[in-house]
């Protein structure tokens, strides 16, 4: 399986360098435009078209004798280097004649309202190694691929059926593909459970629905009943110095026939001594007839999910927009929420916050918070809604993973930095 992957990455390189070479060098290239604000940005900008703007030069984008990098305009002693990707299409498939370029910028002292980039290169010695410049890299086995980052485990990502060997044989949840397990925290302790007793069928970062409606029949996604998530094929795969990116195709299956075509993408950013990001870019296409989604009663979840290790008769301290809050929350409309606990293996608490990207639909969602480990947010919630066949429909999540306790000024500031990353553009 290793051979295919390579083979299937290799390809995918070819064909873009033959593509992203559309016009004249000599043209200049274009300025990426930022908000200038108080925290790291991670971000994920498509490059103009090729055709368009003078990025001919960015053929040569994967040649080991050049090291590419943001450089501040009148600021160039502010450098950020950066990966290219594969851009990705609005039916989540991988966009072979463009790019994506993926950056860590940290703050600026000083700057004010909006700061600006030019894209350069650089030569490298002969001694270079570009596989040394691979901070981030991609191992995969028969049925899951895991992640690491200069040798420490940041997730496992499990396209493949797993098997949950403490669950009864003849449990339908007995075993489960298409879910991020274990997330590993920054001191290396291990944030998510899956097949958990209280509920087996929970996966570490998961996203399914408790009723799938098709044909006038109700289907439940979340416990596997009459419906399952299958893996596909890999769309790409791409270690980096920067970030890492993954994209997987899964499909609903309703015995053999496939009633959907899901396409997951999993970016992870370079972590800092304080914090990680993670992330998710879901794209779904119902094949052939519409689909209604629908969430639990009075509860809503149904949609990503993150199961924390958190045993059952403990407590995390959720935060949320308002504060902390003491209580279970059911169909609360949130931005945002967060879970830390004192994860074993880790010498302070620890957690992560899930993140709604601001141009959700019906944003913000409503969500289901469980102080022994489930956040659940709700789309499209108790009220369901239907979606038509061929047209694909897209959500956007981040993940926040954080080393030590992040109190409520930290975690807006988080989201802010988010909120911020969706207004990169160029100029």
């Amino acid at each position: 399986m290793n051979t295919r992957f390579t083979t299937i990455a290799l390809l995918a390189v070819f064909v873009l360098l033959a593509t992203v070479t559309a016009l004249p060098a000599t043209e200049k290239p274009p300025v990426l435009s930022v908000p200038a604000i108080d925290d790291t940005l991670n971000i994920a900008v498509p490059l103009p078209p090729a055709e368009k703007d003078g990025l001919a030069y960015l053929g040569d984008h994967n040649d080991p004798a050049k090291a590419w990098m943001l450089v501040e305009i009148d600021h160039p002693d502010v450098s950020v280097p950066v990966d290219f990707y594969t851009a990705v299409t609005d039916e989540g498939l991988p966009e072979l004649n463009r790019l994506r370029l993926t950056a860590n910028i940290p703050p600026r002292a000083g700057a004010k309202d909006k700061r600006r980039f030019k894209l350069v290169s650089t030569p490298v010695t002969p001694e270079y190694d570009i596989k040394k410049k691979f901070t981030f890299l991609w191992k995969f086995d028969k049925a899951s691929c895991a992640l690491a980052e200069s040798g420490r485990p940041v997730l496992v990502y499990n396209f493949g059926m797993i098997t949950g060997e403490k669950v009864p044989k003849k449990d339908r949840r007995r075993q489960q593909a298409a879910f991020i397990h274990p997330v590993y925290g920054l001191s290396g302790e291990v944030l998510t459970d899956s097949f958990p007793r209280d509920h087996y069928h929970h996966h570490g970062i998961f996203w399914t629905w408790p009723h799938v409606g098709i044909d006038g029949k109700d289907y439940d996604l979340w416990t596997s009943r009459g419906i399952r998530t299958r893996y596909v094929r890999l769309l790409h795969k791409s270690p980096g110095r920067t970030s890492a990116a993954l994209g997987m195709e899964n499909g609903w299956f309703v015995g053999q026939q496939k009633v959907m075509i899901e396409r997951v993408g999993i970016r992870v950013h370079a972590s800092t001594d304080e914090a990680q990001v993670l992330d998710l870019e879901f794209t779904w296409i119902p094949v052939d007839r519409p689909i209604t989604l629908r969430g639990a009663e009075n509860k809503s979840y149904g949609g990503l999910t993150m199961r924390f290790a958190v045993p059952r008769k403990q407590k995390g301290t959720i935060t949320v927009p308002s504060g902390v809050t003491k209580r279970d929350l059911s169909n609360t409309r949130l931005p945002w929420a967060d879970l830390t606990y004192a994860f074993p293996g880790a010498p302070t608490a620890s957690g992560a916050a899930l993140m709604v990207r601001p141009d959700h639909p019906d944003f913000p969602p409503t969500w289901l918070t469980r102080h022994y480990g489930p956040q659940c947010i709700g789309y499209p919630g108790v009220d369901g809604k239907t979606f038509p066949e061929g047209k694909p429909f897209s959500l956007n999540y981040r993940i926040w993973i954080h080393k030590t306790p992040a109190d409520l000024a930290r975690l807006k500031k988080a989201y802010a930095a988010y909120e911020a990353a969706q207004k990169a553009a160029w100029e």
